[in-house]
């Protein structure tokens, strides 16, 4: 290949930075930060739904606030269907928490905590953004995933301060 009077390989020998340009890289595209990663389900690899001394022992102090959460749900919002779910072995297990037909929450046993998903429509979502919540909640809805039956929120809860909001969740669901 030839440049003017000078072929290709005469410029690349004379100037170190013509050298050099196959080594430069392109800058890696900027991503929109994902949804920070929530602990592993306690139960992956299990083909049976866990028992309640597998749960408490999985668990750990985080039991109570289980049995805590459900129970104000049964109470407050009528959700006292429960059903355990494992679409695969590699993922664990999850327990739905419905009012009659209608899939509130899902809650899945991890290590020492659980978390808890729910999807909100539209005009869920909307109620949702109109209320007052913690920081780390925004930032959470902020960069939920989109699904057809709507946004994914999904939370990990440690402590006893979160059942409140989590009930107004429900609520919220269960109003939309």
């Amino acid at each position: 290949m030839r440049f003017g009077h000078f072929s290709a390989g005469k410029i690349l020998k004379r100037n170190p930075i013509a050298k050099n340009m196959n080594k430069i890289k392109p800058a890696k595209k900027q991503l929109k930060p994902a949804q920070p990663k929530l602990p592993a389900n306690a139960f992956v690899g299990q083909s049976k739904p866990p028992t309640n001394a597998g749960l408490a022992a999985a668990l750990g102090p985080t039991k109570t606030i289980w049995d805590q959460l459900l129970t104000d749900l049964a109470q407050e919002c009528e959700a006292n269907v429960q059903e355990w779910n494992s679409y695969s072995p590699k993922a664990g297990w999850s327990l739905r928490v419905k009012c009659k037909k209608r899939t509130i929450l899902w809650l899945a046993p991890c290590a020492g905590c659980f978390s808890v998903a729910f999807i909100f429509g539209d005009k869920a979502m909307q109620m949702v953004r109109q209320s007052k919540w913690p920081k780390r909640l925004i930032k959470v809805m902020d960069e939920a995933p989109k699904y057809p039956e709507g946004t994914g929120i999904r939370l990990q809860v440690k402590s006893s301060r979160d059942i409140g909001m989590l009930k107004k969740l429900a609520a919220i669901k269960l109003a939309n």
